[in-house]
């Protein structure tokens, strides 16, 4: 059987702060951001294997086994990149009522694939827009590599639902999907009725969310065969400081 999916619409790359500005989240197609990035989509490409050795989530509440995650840190000001100190994740529970409230200590992303030139470039790059929409700033970003497998049964992208991340942007690179359904994107306004829904579908789309404006989360998937699997990598973008437990 065939399973038709939503697409996204996709933005002009040189035009993405501005699609963020008028509806709260813009989307670049891989070429649009291998434009974007000013690399070949080669480069992404050469850190695919990494999601292959993802560590498990040991804090899903609902006793899940179908999220691998790493998680590092950094500070994005203007050309300059720093990765800080291992932390912990954490959120409030009114961003997160699942997970939040509490200290996650997640294992970090890889020292190679960190220091490879693109993940720079993509922080920077995004970052640039993050200031071209509220002023330039430093930026604190968190990095989720996530694979979100189905070996169980059903894997969830979002277990909490339907969510803000209480930072101010959040940006997802879709890294691809196999042997699955479902993990539709849906995105609504926070303070609005309107809302937009469609799938990645192709490997190194980029979608950028302003976190103050809109709510997101992406459906369950499901096994079509063995192996399936979505994997992504997603950065959020918060002024001020890291979200930390007071």
């Amino acid at each position: 059987m065939t399973i038709a999916h939503l697409s996204p619409t996709y933005n002009d790359p040189f035009h993405l702060a501005d699609a963020v500005k008028a509806q709260g989240f813009g989307v670049l197609s891989p070429s649009g951001l291998a434009t974007f990035l000013d690399f070949p989509l080669s480069a992404l490409d050469a850190l695919k294997a990494d999601w292959d050795d993802l560590p498990s989530d040991n804090f899903l509440k609902d006793s899940g086994q179908y999220r691998r995650r790493r998680h590092s840190s950094f500070i994005v000001d203007g050309k300059d990149i720093r990765q800080v100190a291992h932390r912990a994740h954490y959120q409030p529970l009114e961003y997160n009522a699942l997970h939040g409230g509490m200290l996650r200590l997640f294992e970090p992303m890889k020292p190679g694939m960190v220091a490879q030139p693109v993940v720079a470039k993509l922080l920077q790059s995004v970052a640039q827009v993050c200031s071209t929409v509220k002023d330039a700033q430093p930026w604190y970003v968190e990095a989720h590599q996530f694979r979100i497998d189905t070996s169980g049964g059903i894997g969830r992208p979002t277990p909490e639902g339907a969510h803000r991340d209480g930072t101010d942007f959040v940006a997802i690179l879709f890294a691809g999907r196999e042997n699955i359904r479902g993990g539709e994107s849906r995105i609504f306004e926070f303070n609005g009725r309107h809302g937009q829904r469609f799938t990645l579908t192709e490997k190194w789309t980029l979608l950028l969310l302003d976190d103050q404006k809109v709510i997101h989360e992406s459906t369950p998937i499901q096994p079509t065969a063995e192996g399936g699997h979505r994997d992504t990598l997603v950065l959020t973008f918060r002024a001020g400081g890291f979200l930390e437990k007071r």
